[in-house]
């Protein structure tokens, strides 16, 4: 059995959080990212830890997608999948030019917001219009890239449309797939084509991803059942305050500079 990337305690404590993690993901499509990165950028460095998160979200969308791929709007998901290509890039040039830290807050605070006013019954609607739909993949695309936070940005989106929850959920699950599948692909090329870069994808990656996977693979399947057991408004209300969660999450590890 390979050595573990930690000591037994910490072993056990990072386990826990991608458990976790993998539960809100096999729960509502999403969040799991999130929760795996802040509670772990406790124990370890977060630099060694975001490839690793990518490997397993990819393990944690296919796991999903099986069962889920019947309930996925595609007419949202074509749109969506079109507007992160294109400002995923976008973003990440961004970011190039515009301080991390106060854009973090700026943008979780406004999830934050949105989150909040729909957990207290202010009624958002979005109509499935193309330019919607491109609109809200361009928005989720852009705060991908420079925040790393597209995902909740998107539930918060999707929220607001008139979506199932089984709709919702597989929707978000087959955009995360790729997303996670281009972020590797990037990841991939720029460590084969930069030294400076190696570290973003290699031995390290795969031997985290290896220790973590079981208990998210775990942490899914739990979430799963209770999906499953969840009628749609407690699973709104479930998502919402999730969302509002991770959201005042992103703020706060912003501003203790997380």
């Amino acid at each position: 059995m390979p050595t573990p990337p930690l000591p037994p305690l910490l072993l056990a404590a990072s386990l826990a959080i991608v458990l976790a993690a993998g539960v809100v993901r096999g729960f509502s499509g999403f969040g799991s990212s999130a929760v795996s990165v802040a509670g772990l950028s406790l124990l370890t460095s977060p630099a060694r830890l975001v490839p690793a998160i990518f490997v397993l979200e990819v393990l944690a969308s296919l796991s999903l997608l099986r069962g889920a791929a019947r309930d996925v709007d595609w007419a949202w998901l074509g749109w969506l999948v079109l507007g992160n290509a294109l400002c995923i890039p976008l973003g990440i040039a961004l970011l190039a030019w515009l301080p991390e830290t106060p854009l973090r807050i700026v943008i979780g605070a406004m999830l934050l917001l949105g989150a909040l006013l729909m957990r207290c019954g202010v009624q958002l609607t979005l109509e499935p219009t193309r330019c919607v739909r491109f609109g809200a993949g361009l928005v989720s695309g852009l705060i991908t890239g420079t925040a790393a936070i597209g995902g909740i940005a998107l539930a918060v989106l999707l929220s607001t449309a008139k979506l199932t929850p089984a709709a919702l959920r597989a929707t978000l699950i087959a955009l995360f797939l790729f997303c996670d599948l281009y972020a590797l692909v990037w990841a991939a090329a720029l460590s084969f084509g930069d030294a400076a870069h190696a570290d973003l994808l290699g031995p390290d990656t795969l031997h985290w991803a290896m220790w973590m996977a079981p208990a998210m693979l775990a942490g899914i399947w739990l979430g799963q059942r209770s999906f499953s057991a969840m009628s749609p408004q407690r699973f709104r209300a479930h998502v919402l305050t999730l969302l509002t969660m991770l959201a005042l999450l992103v703020v706060l590890r912003a501003g203790l500079g997380g």
